[in-house]
């Protein structure tokens, strides 16, 4: 089966916790539901404030876990978009877009 994600775009905190809520509301699991911001700071703060999720190991897999580590932050990035089926060139034009500061709100159906 494959997978199925969808993602949206936040300016700010409030934004981005209505997006988690909607994604709630559509019936995705909040444990299922993932923030990402430039910074793992930034990520922790969003993720514990709007109860979403951070994309972790059974997300990304050992592997692409133990390579992030060594990843630029933005090589990071676009690592974990991808491990949840974001095609390449979407996570590059969605880290482009938290390099100007957004919020990206995932869900995935897995």
């Amino acid at each position: 089966m494959e997978t199925y994600t969808k993602y949206r775009i936040a300016s700010n905190m409030n934004e981005a916790h209505r997006q988690v809520q909607e994604f709630s509301r559509e019936g995705f699991d909040r444990d299922h539901i993932f923030v990402l911001t430039h910074t793992k700071e930034g990520t922790d703060y969003v993720a514990d404030s709007t109860g979403a999720a951070k994309i972790g190991v059974s997300e990304e897999g050992v592997l692409t876990a133990l390579a992030n580590l060594f990843r630029s932050r933005g090589d990071e990035l676009r690592a974990k978009m991808e491990s949840l089926d974001i095609p390449q060139a979407e996570a590059a034009r969605l880290e482009a877009e938290l390099d100007h500061g957004k919020i990206v709100v995932l869900a995935s159906e897995d």
